[in-house]
């Protein structure tokens, strides 16, 4: 969220309590380790992003664009992309291979480390590396082709 820009209307803090919201009650969550509980919030928190850009983007709303910088260090991005780009991106890698799908969603929307997604995964920290390496290239040249269409 600190890379939103300054009229993105959702706040952090409405994000976290709508994210708790969705999660509270979640009947996954029971006996849950805490790797297992911020992946089901990055998921809610990329939900509720997504539904918030798909509000501003509709017609009666005005069809204003919500545009996001991902992390440098997460994707090496100078570019700002459109949350619904990311969505749709990350929608077509779940397509390709789930597991970076949900490693990247981990990484970007759940703000955990390389390993702290390892464990939520079930796999190696090496094993996770590889699969983060990938999916990073992956995801640059599906964003490029958006940032070239939208020039």
């Amino acid at each position: 969220m600190r890379r939103q820009s300054p009229s993105h209307t959702l706040q952090p803090t409405a994000l976290v309590h709508e994210a708790f919201l969705r999660v509270a009650n979640h009947d996954a969550l029971v006996g849950s380790n805490k790797t297992h509980v911020y992946a089901v919030c990055a998921r809610a928190m990329r939900n509720i992003l997504v539904d918030h850009a798909r509000r501003k983007l509709a017609n009666k709303r005005g069809g204003r664009r919500i545009r996001i910088q991902l992390a440098d260090r997460l994707l090496t991005s100078d570019v700002n992309h459109d949350v619904l780009e990311v969505n749709t991106v990350l929608e077509r890698l779940t397509e390709v291979d789930p597991r970076q799908a949900e490693l990247v969603e981990l990484r970007v929307f759940g703000g955990m480390t390389v390993n702290e997604a390892a464990v939520a995964l079930g796999i190696s920290k090496r094993t996770a590396e590889r699969e983060w390496t990938a999916a990073r290239a992956w995801l640059r040249i599906e964003l490029a082709a958006f940032a070239y269409h939208d020039s």
